[in-house]
């Protein structure tokens, strides 16, 4: 049976964010959107693979693909990495987040809602 797709928010608006994901197979596909506009602003793919720096360590390779004029291309990076070297697993990732004229402080909340989002995820698909 396919598993249904799960989600998690966080925050209040206008800096709230929500994080839906499913597995595909042995994969995993997420989409993280959030604030007034949500939309698709970056894309990415993250593989996990040995560390570098301690082959007993899981790292990630991952890609990005930014629309242009838009600037979640680090956020989807960092939360693909993330699912992907911790559930060691495929990861396509969208992300888009838009508020306009969003202050310094708002894009701290924004990012922390990401990281508690993400945290949410991967405890939910992690191995029991």
């Amino acid at each position: 049976m396919k598993e249904k797709m799960i989600s998690f928010v966080e925050g209040s608006e206008p800096y709230q964010v929500e994080i839906s994901a499913r597995l595909v197979g042995d994969d995993l596909v997420a989409i993280v959107e959030g604030g007034e506009l949500p939309h698709v602003g970056a894309v990415a793919v993250s593989i996990p693979r040995p560390s570098l720096a301690d082959a007993s360590e899981v790292s990630s390779s991952t890609s990005i693909f930014t629309f242009v004029g838009h600037k979640e291309d680090m956020l989807a990076r960092t939360m693909a990495a993330g699912i992907a070297s911790a559930l060691q697993r495929n990861v396509v990732l969208t992300t888009g987040i838009h508020v306009d004229n969003i202050p310094a402080e708002g894009i701290e909340v924004v990012e922390n809602n990401c990281r508690k989002v993400l945290e949410k995820l991967i405890l939910h698909f992690a191995p029991r």
